[in-house]
């Protein structure tokens, strides 16, 4: 029996279709969500804060914060700023690569 190395990228382009395709780009927008969802939720946690508790510091809602914690969000980079920054006391990089 002859042991295969797939790739990674080679899985998501038979699952999502190739970069640039319309199923590819909602594929990697879901999971751009879901990573900063992980990552306000993680920060939150160590904080040692309710969802109602960084919603009112954040100036947003309780629902809101749920909703970017579970990737059901499009949020839009300035509330995240104010919600890290503000509500976290965290600071906030963006790289670009």
């Amino acid at each position: 029996m002859e042991n295969k190395i797939i790739k990674y990228e080679e899985i998501l382009d038979k699952e999502y279709g190739s970069l640039g395709t319309t199923s590819r780009e909602e594929y990697e927008m879901r999971s751009l969500a879901f990573r900063v969802g992980e990552l306000v939720k993680e920060a939150r946690k160590k904080n040692h804060m309710t969802q109602q508790q960084l919603a009112e510091k954040a100036g947003t809602k309780r629902t809101y914060i749920s909703k970017i914690e579970n990737g059901r969000s499009d949020i839009q980079l300035n509330t995240l700023h104010k919600i890290i920054e503000t509500g976290l006391g965290r600071k906030m990089t963006l790289t670009i690569k």
